[in-house]
């Protein structure tokens, strides 16, 4: 995020205003997780295929245990999700999407070809119980959620947030359009979430920070 809290711009562009050690370490957290979560929002524009590159990432995956690619994972309440994006052209790992019966008959079928849907009969994605079918039904230990802000405010709201890792970059937005950390509305959270500061490493101009959340 920005000095000022900022995670994107008012139009949701993509996020090019972090270095490239920055990007290196978004796909270090990722290779971490069983699971990689987004959005539909954020999705849409990053286009972002939620793969690892890096030959090695995978190897150290594979000693730990894990597959060679995290499982990943889309949230929309309404599953208007574009079947042409870049995720759905490469298969080197499972994707599952969960929406509502909501998300329109021809957006069903087209994405039944190119990932598992879970649709609920509810207007929301229930994320308690997302998680709960993660970890039983595909053995899922540990979710990197790489947003966006809405979802990780609904995460919040339930608890469901262990760790916080944040990069703050050297530069200031302003203006009140675009999206904090926790989305763009006025609404407060149900209640304050105390953060203990776990580590911080500065590499050039950015701060890299992880916070451990507390809820009580």
């Amino acid at each position: 995020m920005t000095l000022d809290g900022k995670i994107t711009t008012r139009s949701f562009s993509p996020v090019d205003f972090t270095s490239r050690e920055d990007k290196k370490h978004l796909l270090r957290q990722r290779s971490l997780g069983d699971a990689v979560l987004i959005g539909r929002s954020t999705l849409t524009h990053d286009n972002v295929r939620l793969g690892l590159p890096d030959p090695k990432m995978r190897a150290e995956r594979e000693a730990r245990g894990q597959t060679p690619w995290p499982l990943r994972v889309i949230v929309s309440n309404e599953g208007r999700i574009d079947p042409a994006l870049n995720i759905f052209q490469t298969d080197f790992s499972k994707i599952v999407i969960f929406s509502t019966t909501r998300m329109p008959r021809k957006y069903q079928v087209a994405l039944r070809e190119k990932a598992t849907l879970r649709l609920s009969v509810s207007e929301h994605v229930d994320l308690t119980r997302m998680l709960q079918q993660l970890q039983s039904e595909y053995g899922v230990r540990r979710v990197a959620c790489e947003g966006g802000a809405e979802l990780f405010r609904g995460l919040l709201e339930l608890q469901l947030i262990d760790q916080l890792n944040l990069t703050i970059a050297p530069y200031i937005f302003g203006g009140k359009g675009a999206p904090t950390l926790t989305g763009s509305g006025t609404r407060f959270l149900p209640a304050s979430v105390r953060c203990s500061l776990e580590e911080m490493v500065v590499r050039g101009e950015e701060c890299f920070v992880t916070y451990r959340l507390r809820y009580r």
